[in-house]
């Protein structure tokens, strides 16, 4: 039996080597948005790792959609060209394809970068900034509240989330990612935990989904239509009153409508009294209730370390795709050793090709 990991999966116009996504991983290493030499290691190194696709990290459709000041942008020429020098010197040596995650951090915007620290920096001080987001409340206690977006706003970031996926369908990304996940912006509007609007956009769950599907509409309309657009959520906020699995259910269905591609399942970010399960796979059950509910492919992710655990996720119809983060950091040759436990092959750079073991000799495609 062939490991259904391993299997080719086509998505609208694209068709993927296998089911493994190596997932965007925030590096906090740009300059005023730009993607640097650091991105050309990281993400090469990862483009020859034989997954079927890889996602360069959230990258901020405005600048103060960046989480940090160091986060990867796409709004401006400056950072077109910083992130087509990136592509150009990557895919001169791989084949695989490349996907971007389009964010906006909101509420969680304006931090330090994780080694020094991460906590909110104050706008007026170097590399802080006034965030915004649903409504008028800050993320954690103490921080400094947000500016709830008002029309103006809200056409500010449909515009930029818009002109990014124009950017990205120029440079020949060859799909991209709405993130409504991890407490990010959208999420913000989607958590009643977060948006308490008394407009159109808040209150009802069709009301607080409504800021999201726009913004789904006007990414699909302006990125070329061969090409996916998936969507980041959370399943659930892991917080009493938040945002859950039936709702994340309701919302697939509304992208789905809508001509979405795929959805990508994990969860929490968005409030810090979560209590969060953690363990192997912890996360899959909410994948599994949205591909029960829909027809297009889902992506699982969370604390998928092994082979085997993997292969039963797709073999079991969980999920059609499995994502890897911190476990293709740490082994960025995960996909390798994937197929060699499970009798698959792979596809390798030539360069490598006197690299298996002795005892798997047949692991890399021609």
């Amino acid at each position: 039996m062939s490991a259904a990991l391993f299997e080719p999966i086509t998505i609208r116009g694209l068709t993927l080597d296998n089911r493994i996504v190596i997932a965007p991983m925030c590096q906090y290493s740009a300059v005023d948005g730009c993607l640097t030499d650091w991105h050309t290691i990281h993400l090469g190194s990862l483009a020859l790792s034989g997954a079927g696709i890889l996602t360069i990290e959230a990258t901020a459709v405005l600048p103060e959609g960046r989480i940090s000041y160091a986060d990867s942008g796409l709004w401006n020429d400056a950072t077109e060209a910083a992130m087509g020098r990136v592509l150009e010197s990557v895919r001169r040596w791989s084949a695989m394809p490349i996907a971007l995650q389009l964010a906006h951090a909101g509420r969680k915007a304006s931090t330090a970068r994780p080694w020094e620290g991460g906590a909110q920096i104050a706008p007026g001080t170097p590399n802080g900034w006034q965030t915004v987001s649903a409504s008028a409340l800050p993320y954690a206690e103490g921080e400094n509240p947000p500016t709830a977006l008002d029309a103006a706003g809200l056409d500010r970031v449909r515009s930029g989330f818009a002109e990014a996926a124009r950017r990205a369908g120029r440079l020949g990304i060859d799909a991209v990612q709405i993130h409504a996940a991890h407490g990010y912006l959208l999420h913000q509007f989607l958590s009643p935990l977060s948006n308490h609007r008394a407009d159109e956009y808040g209150g009802s769950l069709e009301n607080r989904m409504r800021f999201p599907l726009e913004i789904f509409d006007a990414v699909r309309a302006a990125y070329p239509a061969n090409r996916p657009v998936s969507v980041r959520v959370s399943g659930t906020d892991w917080a009493p009153g938040g945002w859950d699995s039936e709702q994340t259910v309701a919302f697939a269905k509304a992208l789905e409508a809508r001509g979405a591609d795929v959805i990508h399942v994990s969860s929490g970010g968005l409030d810090p009294r979560q209590s969060i399960p953690v363990g192997p796979s912890y996360q899959v059950p909410l994948a599994r209730a949205v591909k029960q509910a829909v027809s297009l492919p889902v992506v699982a992710v969370g604390l998928i370390t092994e082979p085997e655990q993997a292969e039963a996720i797709i073999r079991t119809g969980d999920a059609d795709m499995i994502a890897l983060a911190r476990t293709v950091l740490y082994d960025p040759r995960w996909p390798w050793h994937a197929a060699a436990a499970l009798g698959a092959k792979v596809r390798a750079p030539a360069q490598y090709n006197r690299s298996w073991p002795r005892k798997v000799r047949d692991l890399f495609k021609s």
